[in-house]
């Protein structure tokens, strides 16, 4: 089977599964770029994987924002050691962070970590999934970069996946990922339930503290320079903006 980008990329879940069948090459401007085919492993599965060519990365077929349904997202979830989320029926490609955002997200889990030392709540730190819903029929799986969740044990099923909504979660930008995570992100965290959000800058060196209630912005401060981002809902809990952004 010959199908174009455009195709793939609109309906990929199919192609997945019919990769099972058959091998499908995928054009551009009517040229064969890479083939999508299966290969069994030792246990006989079939799983479907891209065969790059002509300099084409995994990556290009999985453009922020495409459309997909929760089936699709969960097989392509399976099939693939890469990092995606599924918000509002649309999967985003969690790429490699850059230097700065790792070291602000260590600085802040640290500092998080001890102050949590002996208190109910627990900081957690990605990969780790999320499920999240605006309603029952909604459902959305993110990776929050850092969290704290204070129903851990209460919120556990037997397979020992959490399925509870943090108190508080904590986002550093990127390039890839600042308007989902100021944007997308923001809406979904206020309407599932989340009672605090940190959005972590490293360009600017700022950290943004959002209070929501009843589904809204309750209140929301900014932190810059020689100031201390605060907890609206953990009283006493602060982190120093010149440790978050040593680099």
């Amino acid at each position: 089977m010959i199908i174009n980008s455009t195709e793939l990329q609109n309906n990929f879940g199919k192609y997945l599964m019919l990769a099972a069948q058959e091998d499908i090459v995928i054009t551009r401007n009517g040229t064969e770029i890479a083939k999508l085919t299966s290969v069994k492993d030792t246990s006989a599965a079939i799983s479907p994987v891209i065969s790059e060519q002509v300099h084409e990365k995994e990556s290009d077929y999985f453009t922020d924002g495409k459309k997909a349904t929760l089936e699709e997202f969960l097989l392509l979830h399976q099939e693939t050691e890469e990092r995606y989320e599924y918000i509002d029926g649309e999967i985003y490609l969690l790429s490699s962070p850059r230097t700065a955002h790792q070291i602000a997200l260590t600085e802040l889990f640290v500092i998080f970590y001890n102050f949590f030392q002996g208190k109910k709540c627990t900081p957690m730190i990605a990969p780790y999934d999320i499920e999240l819903k605006r309603s029952a029929e909604s459902l959305n799986i993110v990776q929050p970069d850092l969290m704290i969740i204070c129903d851990l044990e209460e919120k556990l099923n037997k397979n020992d996946y959490y399925k509870g909504v943090p108190s508080l979660v904590a986002e550093v930008l990127s390039n890839g990922t600042r308007r989902k995570d100021m944007i997308k992100k923001l809406d979904l965290y206020m309407s599932c339930g989340v009672q605090e959000y940190w959005i972590v800058n490293p360009d600017n060196k700022e950290v943004t503290v959002y209070l929501f209630e009843d589904q809204n912005i309750s209140t929301y401060s900014t932190y810059k320079n020689n100031e201390a981002a605060q907890s609206f809902i953990f009283e006493g809990l602060h982190a120093g903006i010149q440790r978050i952004f040593r680099m």
